[in-house]
């Protein structure tokens, strides 16, 4: 059970809602850090806002074993920057061992480039807590009180990875590889853009675009991993299904619920 909801965490983290078009949209007004935040004139369009929320229920097979929802919470200011905040939640489980995780992302709204990123994780009697601060300007990042490491032009964390992604035009027969991911040895992450379809879920029916994402890292999404993500075919493009076969047996996401979006 928690190897099952773990790879949910991994996957809604790191897919919810991947791909769009770029939008000329943008809201103007929102609160961070207890006052109100106006974007700057150079903020990039996005196809979010603040006020975004996504809902999930989390399968295994035909076994529902937990929830999830992903929101976009907030402008906040990091460092003197404003910053897009989002919010990831999964738990779940059965009678003596329960999930209940949270992962923060806190993203430049002028780059996307990540600010900070953090994750609370607790499963069953395991629990964990990193705190990164990462800076691109100087090409470092410091997780938690460890000393600084190197990190990767324009740098992205799980949360703002799935943002950025969301501003890039995907074509079907297309392929894309992006070395963002802030920790080097995560890159590339490639996404190929197989076919469209309509599909219905608990929170409704869709036209979609299904991809295949790859990443340099075992599990779902690993080079020999059989995983596809359904997005929404328009300008929000939304995650409504994520399905992937493991060695013991089918993960699957399904959108159950919206609310903030574009």
């Amino acid at each position: 059970m928690r190897i099952v909801l773990r790879c949910a965490a991994l996957a809604a983290t790191l897919m919810l809602a991947v791909g769009s078009s770029p939008v000329t949209g943008q809201s103007t007004d929102s609160v961070g850090g207890g006052a109100m935040h106006r974007l700057p004139a150079n903020a990039l369009p996005v196809p979010f806002k603040v006020g975004e929320r996504l809902e999930y229920e989390v399968r295994f097979g035909s076994l529902k074993v937990g929830n999830g929802s992903m929101e976009v919470r907030e402008i906040a200011e990091i460092r003197g920057r404003p910053a897009w905040h989002t919010v990831f939640t999964i738990s779940g489980g059965i009678p003596l061992y329960r999930v209940n995780d949270l992962y923060e992302s806190w993203f430049d709204v002028t780059t996307l480039n990540s600010l900070r990123y953090h994750q609370d994780v607790d499963e069953g009697s395991y629990e964990r807590r990193r705190r990164y601060e990462i800076f691109p300007e100087r090409g470092v990042f410091r997780e938690n009180d460890r000393p600084e490491e190197p990190t990767v032009s324009n740098p992205l964390d799980d949360g703002s990875f799935l943002y950025f992604v969301r501003t890039v035009p995907l074509e079907v027969g297309q392929s894309y590889e992006y070395a963002r991911y802030f920790k080097a040895a995560g890159n590339p992450v490639r996404i190929r853009v197989v076919r469209k379809e309509t599909i219905t879920v608990p929170g409704g029916t869709f036209k979609t675009v299904v991809l295949q994402p790859t990443f340099q890292t075992k599990g779902i999404f690993s080079k020999n991993g059989k995983a596809e993500v359904w997005i929404t075919d328009d300008d929000r493009r939304l995650m409504v299904q994520m399905k992937s076969k493991l060695s013991f047996g089918s993960l699957n996401l399904y959108l159950r619920g919206s609310s903030g979006t574009r």
